[in-house]
C-alpha cells in the first residue's frame, strides 16, 4: 500500500513497466465510484485528476488523485481546488474527506491474501496471484469483451499471449442457494403466524431441479430445459434462458440434474476474428490535466 500512496518510489519493477497505469486507474475507479468527483457524472470517459494542480505543487500520490469528465478536468485547469470549488464548499469538503480516507481496509485485505497464499504454497499446488488491473490489461491488450469467464482466463502473467476463444460456449453458473432455512413466518413480536412449510420434494421433484420437459399437444408443445420450481398441485414452473414457462404438468418433466443450490445455462458463443496482441509500450505518465492517452479510453472498457 505504501507504493499506491508515493508512486515517487522508485526501483519497483511494475512501477517501471506498462502496468504503471493499469493499477493506479483501477483503485481509483473503485474509490470514486466510477465516477465524476466534481459534476458527479457516471459512465462517460472519465480522467485521472489532480486536486492540488501540480503546477502549484501537487504531487501525484494517491490521496492527491481523483477522477473528473474532460469538462471539469478542463474548466479546473491549473486552478487550485478551493478557487475551482468556492461557490461549492460543502463538495471540496466531501472531495477533501474522500481523498484522504485511509488504505487499512485494502491493507488487511493485502496481508489476508497473501497469508493465503503462502498456506496455498504449502499444499504444493501451482498457484500465482494477480490483479484486477493486470486481469484487465491482459483483456484490453487481447482487445476481448469483459465477460466473466473471459476474465477468468486473462488472470495472472500466465495467460497466454493468444487465446483460442472463437466458437467456445460457455457454461454459465449462477448460485441460488438451498432455499430459505426458516420453518414458517413469524409476526413483529416473533410468533408464528403460519403453518409449517410444506414437504420440500412434489411428484418426485423439487424446486432448484434441472430438468427437461418434451411436451407433445396442447398449446404448450415444444422442449423446455431449465429450473423448476415445484408446486403442490403438480403444475410447476419452469425457467429457461429466455423465459418462464408456467403450469407445466410433472407429468412432461425428467430431471436432468438434481437441486446443488445452482442453477446452470449455456451462455452463447463468443463469434469473433483472432483477437489482435498490440505491441509492448510503455504506459502514459501522470500530467496536471489528466491522461488523454489509450489508458483513459480502457476507463468504460469493464
Amino acid at each position: 500500500m505504501q507504493l499506491m500512496e508515493n508512486p515517487e518510489i522508485s526501483g519497483v519493477e511494475y512501477q517501471q513497466g506498462t502496468l504503471a497505469g493499469y493499477e493506479t486507474r483501477e483503485y481509483l475507479l473503485e474509490k470514486w465510484g466510477r465516477k465524476c468527483a466534481y459534476c458527479g457524472k457516471e459512465n462517460i470517459p472519465l480522467q485521472i485528476e489532480h486536486i492540488a494542480p501540480r503546477a502549484k505543487g501537487g504531487s501525484n500520490r494517491i490521496s492527491n488523485l481523483c477522477l473528473a469528465c474532460e469538462k471539469c478536468n478542463l474548466a479546473k485547469g491549473t486552478k487550485s481546488r478551493e478557487e475551482f470549488l468556492k461557490k461549492k464548499p460543502d463538495l471540496l469538503k466531501r472531495i477533501l474527506a474522500q481523498a484522504k480516507s485511509p488504505l487499512k481496509d485494502a491493507a488487511a485485505v493485502k496481508t489476508t491474501r497473501w497469508e493465503l497464499f503462502r498456506r496455498l504454497q504449502d499444499l504444493e499446488v501451482p498457484i500465482e496471484c494477480g490483479s484486477g488491473g493486470l486481469t484487465k490489461y491482459n483483456r484490453s491488450l487481447r482487445e476481448l469483451p469483459k465477460t466473466h469467464w473471459l476474465d477468468a482466463a486473462c488472470v495472472g502473467k500466465s495467460t497466454p499471449t493468444k487465446l483460442q476463444i472463437t466458437g467456445v460456449q460457455p457454461l454459465l453458473i449462477t448460485a441460488n442457494g438451498h432455499g430459505c432455512r426458516q420453518m414458517c413466518r413469524m409476526n413483529k413480536y416473533g410468533f408464528p403466524r403460519t403453518g409449517p412449510k410444506e414437504a420440500k420434494f412434489v411428484k418426485g421433484f423439487q424446486t432448484g431441479d434441472m430438468v427437461k420437459a418434451c411436451v407433445t399437444s396442447g398449446k404448450k408443445v415444444g422442449t423446455y430445459v431449465g429450473r423448476v420450481a415445484v408446486r403442490s398441485t403438480g403444475s410447476f414452473n419452469i425457467t429457461t434462458a429466455k423465459e418462464t414457462v408456467q403450469e407445466m404438468s410433472f407429468k412432461y418433466g425428467q430431471a436432468v440434474h438434481r437441486m446443488d443450490g445452482y442453477s446452470y445455462r449455456k451462455g452463447e458463443k463468443l463469434q469473433c476474428p483472432s483477437p489482435v496482441i498490440r505491441t509492448r509500450h510503455s504506459s502514459p505518465r501522470l500530467s496536471g490535466r489528466g491522461l488523454l492517452a489509450r489508458g483513459d479510453e480502457l476507463f468504460n472498457k469493464g
